[in-house]
């Protein structure tokens, strides 16, 4: 075959390659390293295995973990174990697709464009809002984008933020604040939700935005009614950080006046993939796509009329040049973007209703069976979508071991979290119920709570 071969390094290429830094040896490259936390010996790792004998081992060593396919999911909290039409792998998997970059060459990039733009387009519909970006890396920097946003267009930096946003999202915001002068005002929660006479109470013409979460990380739907007319009047902006999944039920953000909405896509056909990676949405009013970040694909016409899709409204530029850039997110989750799409696409208009509708009215049933349970109660009485809040009889890491022991996933022990329970003493759990869970596994659930094993 013809082309360079390249042969392995001699000790006289080595001895010119130390010479040309400056060292006498290879030790001295780790000079820096403590010699107490140097390896010394050999990797303390079991005799080599044949293929065979290894691939045993390994499925094994596998088979001790338990996953949302063996064991019912009863845990959310921003990572949500929904059903994933096959469809959306096989196509999502495709390799013009599962191998493409960002497609800043149009002329052969128009399939991965085109279907961009249309999870553009559906994000919108979803949002109520007018332009959305081609994604973000997950909800939670999503909504921090959002926030400098804000700020950038506004030329303050005062946020108003909700105690129920994600404590995760939370961390994220005050990453953010720090490094960008910006200062934080978090407002408290009663019964479950913002407390509107404190938040109206917050905003002054200092106020850039006010972020909310709905429903927030209690699973309560917050009420967003005369926010917008009152940060507007001061100047400011609404950003509300949403669930895709239940604005097949509820009213799409806009419709309250948002400025900005943003979240997590993850639930639109991504796994919980050990975490990631998962998808940041956001949709905007028209006025403020220009200060976006991340890409944006449009729909235009050839000389000939024949439509065509290109990145726009941002040079290549802006992503790498950090004194020109709004923002320093230069990078996007297109294949996570894309599957959303293909989620979108496969379920429908009236399959993201029923999907939204099943979470609502399993979620209901199963919190009324459990609050009927003796020791436990609802935290909270405001509407919730599919997350709720119970109070425990006894610490939530005790029934936590109980469900686990019994095969289901329980939900999440609030005292764990920096949440407003972060000080509890365990008593406290939010649950999550999906449309994947069944009535029998419901059942299970509050038959294991009440100590029928």
């Amino acid at each position: 075959m013809g082309g360079q071969h390249y042969l392995p390094a001699t000790e006289e290429d080595r001895r010119a390659m130390l010479d040309s830094i400056g060292i006498q040896d290879a030790e001295e490259l780790f000079a820096d390293v403590p010699p107490a936390i140097r390896l010394k010996g050999d990797l303390t790792l079991p005799a080599a295995m044949s293929e065979l004998a290894l691939t045993a081992h390994l499925r094994k060593m596998a088979a001790r973990n338990s996953d949302v396919d063996s064991m019912p999911c009863f845990l959310g909290a921003g990572a949500y174990d929904h059903f994933i039409p096959a469809v959306v792998g096989d196509l999502a998997g495709r390799s013009e697709f599962y191998t493409a970059y960002t497609q800043y060459q149009a002329e052969i990039s128009q399939g991965g464009l085109q279907a961009l733009w249309e999870y553009q387009s559906m994000i919108c519909e979803l949002t109520g809002l007018d332009v959305a970006n081609s994604s973000l890396y997950d909800g939670a920097t999503a909504l921090a984008e959002a926030m400098n946003m804000a700020c950038g267009i506004t030329g303050r930096r005062r946020i108003v933020i909700s105690a129920g946003i994600h404590p995760f999202y939370r961390r994220v915001l005050a990453t953010y604040a720090y490094d960008l002068g910006i200062w934080l005002e978090v407002v408290p929660l009663a019964n479950g939700v913002t407390d509107k006479q404190a938040l109206l109470a917050a905003i002054n013409p200092e106020t850039a935005a006010v972020l909310l979460q709905t429903p927030n990380f209690f699973g309560c739907i917050e009420n967003l009614e005369g926010v917008a007319n009152q940060i507007h009047q001061q100047g400011g902006l609404l950003v509300a950080a949403v669930n895709p999944i239940s604005l097949g039920i509820l009213k799409p953000p806009a419709e309250y006046g948002v400025d900005i909405a943003v979240g997590e896509g993850q639930m639109l056909g991504l796994g919980l993939n050990f975490g990631g990676p998962y998808l940041g949405f956001m949709a905007v009013r028209e006025k403020l796509m220009r200060r976006m970040p991340g890409r944006i694909v449009g729909r235009t016409v050839d000389r000939e009329g024949r439509s065509g899709f290109v990145l726009t409204l941002q040079a290549r530029e802006q992503h790498i040049r950090r004194d020109k850039a709004y923002s320093n997110i230069c990078s996007n989750e297109g294949l996570c973007a894309l599957t959303a799409a293909i989620y979108l696409t496969a379920v429908g208009k009236q399959g993201l209703v029923k999907v939204a509708a099943l979470c609502a009215e399993k979620a209901h049933y199963a919190a009324e069976k459990i609050a009927a349970l003796p020791g436990y109660r609802l935290e909270f009485t405001s509407p919730f979508f599919h997350e709720f809040v119970v109070r425990t009889p006894v610490p939530a890491r005790q029934i936590q071991a109980r469900l686990t022991s019994n095969r289901i996933i329980g939900g999440l022990d609030l005292a764990g979290t920096d949440s407003v329970f972060a000080d509890d003493h365990g008593g406290r759990m939010l649950f999550c119920v999906t449309e994947k869970r069944s009535k029998e596994e419901i059942d299970q659930l509050v038959s294991v709570l009440g100590g029928e094993e």
